[in-house]
């Protein structure tokens, strides 16, 4: 293909469609009106041969093509964005969105204040936070370029990936205040009474259950949720138990939770933070980047 019969500001556009599978949300994205994104849409389907974007059951969806596309373009538009940046960027001029990928712990501990924090530095960079689909879902859409950050447990990640050590967390056992476990809490009165598990898949087995089971002890898992968020509610007006990591447990200031170390020892976990290496150079993810690892107890160091 001869590249002077090209106008690649199409990729531009290009990225912004297969990023949102949307004319209208890549038109605003972009400071398009609705009729020029959706000419640059034919565009591109004749450039490259294909539809790119179908319509589904009340949505559009990439088309297989489409999908193929979406890395290597934004690898290729990272590494002309980085030649034409300027050398130095004044963050509190960008105009940026950034999608951060994590689960509700640890959003809970790091949205509220990361806003806070943009606001005075940055105050034109968005955040989206996307949900949370495991860590493996979590590095596809960093591949892809779909998201820009992910935070999670991501071990001995290799190129193209950047990682970075957050925290070691460890586990709180939270209930009520007044509940009767807690007059004389050990093993046999946490066991006595059912627990609250959190799974985003729905799992009725988590990493307590093999601890118990080195000890020759089982657990009631009486109630599943997907979220942390639900957690607080649950406890207040009941006698269920959670065990939940420390950052996530309600306050201990309120007075309405008492909390405990597990009676039996429970491994904790690392969080980190990820991003691919075409992120490497653009201050606005870098900026959310360094923030998050601030609020979150972590050190930016050099990234795997």
């Amino acid at each position: 293909m001869n590249l002077r019969s090209v106008d690649l500001n199409l990729l531009v556009v290009l990225e912004a469609l297969l990023d949102e599978a949307h004319v209208t949300r890549a038109a605003d994205r972009l400071g398009l009106s609705q009729p020029a994104m959706s000419n640059a849409l034919d565009r591109c389907r004749h450039l490259f041969r294909d539809p790119l974007l179908e319509r589904g059951r009340g949505t559009m969806r990439l088309t297989p093509k489409a999908e193929s596309l979406r890395a290597p373009l934004a690898n290729l538009l990272a590494e002309v964005r980085a030649v034409l940046a300027p050398p130095s960027t004044d963050l509190s001029t960008l105009a940026q969105t950034v999608r951060i990928v994590m689960a509700d712990f640890p959003a809970i501990a790091v949205t509220g204040p990361l806003h806070a924090a943009l606001q005075e530095t940055a105050p034109g960079i968005d955040v989206v936070v996307q949900p949370w689909h495991g860590a493996e879902a979590a590095l596809d859409q960093l591949a892809k370029g779909a998201a820009d950050l992910a935070v999670s447990i991501f071990p001995a990640l290799g190129a193209p990936f950047r990682c970075t050590h957050l925290l070691d967390e460890h586990y709180a056992v939270v209930m009520r205040e007044g509940h009767p476990a807690a007059r004389a809490f050990d093993l046999d009165a946490w066991l006595r009474y059912p627990h609250v598990l959190v799974s985003g898949r729905g799992e009725t087995h988590g990493a307590l259950d093999d601890a118990l089971r080195k000890h020759g002890r089982t657990r009631r898992v009486g109630m599943v949720v997907p979220s942390f968020v639900m957690v607080p509610a649950l406890l207040a007006n009941s006698d269920l138990i959670a065990m939940m990591p420390s950052r996530a447990r309600p306050s201990p200031d309120d007075g309405a939770f008492a909390s405990f170390m597990p009676p039996i020892p429970v491994d904790g976990f690392p969080l980190h933070l990820a991003w691919h290496a075409r992120r490497d150079d653009d201050p606005g993810v870098q900026h959310v980047a360094g923030i998050v690892a601030r609020l979150l107890g972590g050190e930016r160091g050099s990234a795997e």
